[in-house]
Order: structure tokens, then C-alpha cells, then sequence
């Protein structure tokens, strides 16, 4: 049995797509995982596998996401090697603004990534570190940059869900 980090897309933001922690648990169990926790109410589940494929796991959740919900819960799946290189990234970065980091299924190809760069505005930044970007925006946060999670996916042409580096460093601590 091998650890996974599973991070839940758009769950528990406004009324249509609630997904209490206790339902999360229940329907990854369901699907056959063991040693399930979660943090924070946003989508964060630790999980053990006997499946190598991050491929399969996701599509494993996401089928049980939907049975349970009726809805789509896109997934993407970290080991705890990817997600302390996502940390060690966002440790490394210095910035004055917010920092972002938009968790990616797959790594973005040279252009993608230069796309989504030049998208920036003004003193902005996208860095790549392991399978995020991280969006280093300005003082206004989300509310003051076009840098959002949606633009990612669309410019990268992967699924992306955004975390903040504290909670990312808190998933390292208590789960790697």
C-alpha cells in the first residue's frame, strides 16, 4: 500500500456543489481506499492505494465523486514526493504579493507555460515548481489579477486547483 495525496476542484464553494468532509471520506472509502483523512473542508484527502497509476486513482475517485454527488469533481493525485517538490518550490519563491499555487494533473509543455506567462499583468509572476504553477500576484490577491485557476486550466489545457503555500506546508507536515 502506497500514500496519495487527492485534491478535490471546486468543491463546497456556493450552494450547488456541497461536499461535506464526512461525505468526502465516505465515498473514498467507498471506492475501496484505506486510511482516509481530510483537511480543511476544501478537498484535501490522504489516501492509501494499492494502485501505482495516478491515472487510476482519479478516475477512480472522480466515478465515485459523481455517483455520490451527481456531479463532476475533477481530482488529481500527488504523491508525497510530488507534493513536498510543490512545498520545496513555494518555500523557495519570494514574494511581496499573494502566492498562489495551482496544482496541475500533468506538467505543462515549454509553450503552455510560456503562454500562461505572458498573461501576467504588471508585476506578476508564474513559476513553475514540480506539478504546479505558482501565481504570484499582487497585493488585491485574486480580486486584482486575471491569473486565475479557470485561465490555467484553459491556457495549459490540464486540470488545476488552487491552493495557498500554508496548507500545502500542512499537508507536507502532517501526511509525508
Amino acid at each position: 500500500m502506497s500514500t496519495r495525496i487527492a485534491f478535490l476542484r471546486a468543491i463546497n464553494l456556493g450552494a450547488r456543489r456541497k461536499f461535506p468532509r464526512d461525505d468526502v471520506v465516505a465515498a473514498v472509502e467507498g471506492a475501496g481506499f484505506t486510511g482516509v483523512l481530510t483537511h480543511l473542508n476544501t478537498g484535501n484527502v490522504r489516501l492509501e492505494t494499492s494502485m501505482r497509476s495516478a491515472a487510476r486513482i482519479e478516475a477512480a475517485l472522480e466515478a465515485a465523486f459523481l455517483a455520490d454527488r451527481g456531479f463532476e469533481v475533477p481530482t488529481l493525485v500527488l504523491t508525497p514526493d510530488e507534493l513536498r517538490e510543490v512545498d520545496a518550490a513555494a518555500t523557495a519563491i519570494e514574494h511581496d504579493g499573494h502566492h498562489y499555487v495551482a496544482l496541475l494533473r500533468e506538467r505543462p509543455a515549454p509553450e503552455a507555460l510560456a503562454a500562461l506567462q505572458a498573461r501576467a499583468g504588471e508585476g506578476e509572476r508564474v513559476v513553475l515548481g514540480g506539478r504546479a504553477v505558482h501565481l504570484l500576484v499582487g497585493a488585491d490577491g485574486v480580486h486584482g489579477t486575471r491569473l486565475s485557476n479557470n485561465l490555467v486550466e484553459k491556457v495549459l489545457g490540464t486540470v488545476a486547483t488552487t491552493r495557498n503555500p500554508t496548507v500545502l506546508r500542512t499537508l507536507v507536515e502532517r501526511w509525508c
